[in-house]
């Protein structure tokens, strides 16, 4: 059974960081695509950032420069660094895989999997 547990969400002001953690569990990670989303009360769900399975990483217009997306094949876990936070950074955010690769990481429909959320607020 897929399993994905998002963590590290919290409040932090404008300028702050914050990592974010998914600890995924139920199949083999190292063949999967990962990535994060978020979305805002009242708006539409936003693809930040995603890793394929072969490492390549691509990012929202809106966060680059100022996420990283990370992975511990290891310990199969999938991070986001996000710097110099914003108050439009204000979001539930969520993990999500899918097998194999797609030409579409940053597009929610190309995900299988999803985790719970995890709350960030970003005060100005």
């Amino acid at each position: 059974q897929v399993q994905l547990v998002e963590s590290g969400g919290g409040s932090v002001q404008s300028g702050g960081s914050l990592r974010l953690s998914c600890a995924a569990s139920g199949f083999t990670y190292s063949i999967y695509s990962m990535a994060w989303f978020r979305q805002a009360p009242g708006k539409e769900r936003e693809g930040v950032a995603a890793i394929d399975s072969d490492g390549s990483t691509v990012y929202g217009d809106s966060v680059k420069g100022r996420f990283t997306i990370s992975q511990d094949n290891a310990k199969n876990t999938l991070y986001l660094q996000m710097n110099s936070l914003e108050a439009e950074d204000t979001a539930m955010y969520y993990c999500a895989a899918r097998r194999g690769k797609t030409s579409y990481l940053l597009r929610g429909w190309a995900y299988n999997f999803w985790g719970q959320g995890t709350q960030v607020t970003v005060s100005s």
